[in-house]
């Protein structure tokens, strides 16, 4: 359903000239590295994906900030780090509505706003780069093993051994990239969600992840996990 070419995955930070389009949603923390599937079906967000599509496809996955709301305003607030994706690939149906997936690339912090000159939101934004420091390098493979074998834990039996999630969950793939792959598929707090997203520190975002991970019930269902290695997640709708 979903064909894509090996250069479609690429982000050349060289042209990125830091204004992005806003797709605030409420509920759904997008993270690099991860695939996620939007039913788009809103005017201003189909003006949104259409406009992504003439340019650099690029797309900043924003949330919105909890519990606080502008009266009489279609611009709520929203919290400051996103995550800028990239469509891979799109098809329009009958009814006018996008099916799209988007490739989580870059963390970027919102600097601000801009004033509205069209019916979607835009803003400056900063890319954000991760980093680690060199004191806690014989920490870190210790880390990684205690955060690959808790998540382990948490998945289903038919999860945990399926080859998609053993090849990612290898010591092949960086610590970085598990953080974000393993944030994204358990269902934790929207807050836990958000600080981690904003976390550039590795080895930080590693041991909240795993803070958060101790405090999961044990063999979480199909239907609570975001498979990483099987299928891709549930359409979120807009």
């Amino acid at each position: 359903m979903f064909p894509w070419k090996a250069e479609d995955l690429s982000f050349d930070e060289t042209r990125f000239k830091g204004t992005v389009r806003l797709f605030p949603l409420p509920d759904l923390v997008m993270f690099p590295h991860v695939m996620q599937p939007l039913r788009i079906f809103e005017p201003r967000y189909r003006d949104l994906l259409n406009d992504a599509l003439d340019s650099d496809g690029l797309i900043a996955m924003s949330v919105l900030s909890p519990g606080r709301k502008s009266k009489g305003t279609d611009s709520p607030p929203l919290l400051p780090y996103a995550c800028l994706g990239k469509v891979v690939t799109h098809q329009r149906q009958d009814d006018g509505q996008y099916h799209v997936l988007l490739l989580g690339m870059r963390r970027v912090r919102i600097e601000r706003e801009l004033p509205r000159l069209r019916t979607f939101r835009e803003a400056e934004v900063t890319l954000v780069d991760d980093f680690c420091y060199s004191e806690n390098d014989n920490e870190r493979a210790a880390l990684q093993t205690a955060l690959t074998e808790q998540f382990q834990e948490c998945l289903p039996d038919d999860q945990s051994s399926s080859p998609g999630v053993r090849a990612l969950l290898s010591t092949g793939v960086p610590l970085g990239v598990l953080t974000d792959l393993v944030s994204f598929a358990v269902p934790m707090e929207l807050e836990t969600k958000c600080e981690l997203l904003a976390e550039n520190d590795i080895d930080r975002r590693a041991t909240t992840l795993l803070d958060a991970l101790e405090h999961f019930p044990v063999d979480l269902s199909d239907d609570q996990v975001r498979t990483l290695g099987g299928y891709l997640p549930p359409f979120s709708e807009n």
